[in-house]
């Protein structure tokens, strides 16, 4: 599959012409002199005019990446959800019957331990956890990945019981209250389900709200979204 690439349009308004911004690369000219704010716009994942130019910035974005911990049943329904948004699923789960291509088509699954499977995700602070498993030989060294890395989302299955016992065993590794505060637990809004389709659309709807909070103060027009899609793959670029 070609790698989906960041990637900004630099339009003049005035007069109409445009160009592909990447980072790295020179512009013509005739942007050339307003680089430094095209690239706080670029960072910053939002769209705008720049201030007293006539110079628009329409940002393409990557997939959000969503790990999902745990090829459970919940994780079937979390993938059917997440088809329509702008997210890029990766199934964790050493236990290979479980996590397998017939149950999750066109997804990737790496059946590791999360410590080697991580080594294969390229992760950061715009990435999120969804642990799912109740082992906590599976779920607590994903969970202490995603809080090392500093997720933005990061959500565990489980019984208020269950997420007590987990907050003990982090606070004991050396985790701060607040890190582990920062953890949904138990995971999803309050819909009142039990069904593995209800707690996966209550997961779901927490994650969107969240992504939705993190990039608020990003937003500069109701298009420019994280879940716009806006995508492009390096050998479909425009000329």
């Amino acid at each position: 599959k070609a790698s989906k690439i960041e990637f900004a349009i630099v339009t003049n308004l005035e007069n109409g012409l445009s160009e592909i911004y990447e980072p790295g690369k020179s512009l013509s000219k005739e942007f050339e002199i307003h680089k430094e704010q095209i690239d706080n716009f670029f960072k910053l994942k939002k769209n705008g005019v720049i201030e007293n130019t006539e110079i628009f910035i329409e940002t393409y974005i990557r997939p959000i990446k969503v790990i999902i911990v745990g090829a459970v049943h919940i994780a079937q329904y979390l993938v059917d959800f997440a088809k329509s948004l702008n997210f890029e699923i990766s199934i964790i789960d050493p236990r290979g019957y479980f996590a397998s291509e017939q149950r999750f088509p066109d997804i990737k699954i790496i059946n590791k331990w999360p410590e080697e499977a991580f080594k294969e995700i390229e992760t950061n602070v715009n990435s999120a956890l969804i642990a799912l498993t109740h082992d906590p030989k599976i779920d607590d060294p994903a969970l202490q990945h995603a809080l090392n890395n500093k997720f933005y989302y990061i959500g565990a299955l489980g019984s208020k019981k269950t997420h007590e016992n987990r907050c003990a065993r982090l606070k004991e590794a050396g985790y701060s209250d607040q890190q582990i505060n920062s953890i949904h637990g138990p995971i999803g809004i309050k819909l009142g389900g039990r069904s593995a389709p209800e707690i996966a659309l209550s997961i779901i709807s927490q994650l969107v709200a969240e992504t939705y909070k993190r990039w608020k103060k990003f937003l500069f027009y109701d298009f420019s979204h994280p879940f716009s899609g806006r995508t492009i793959k390096k050998n479909s670029r425009r000329k």
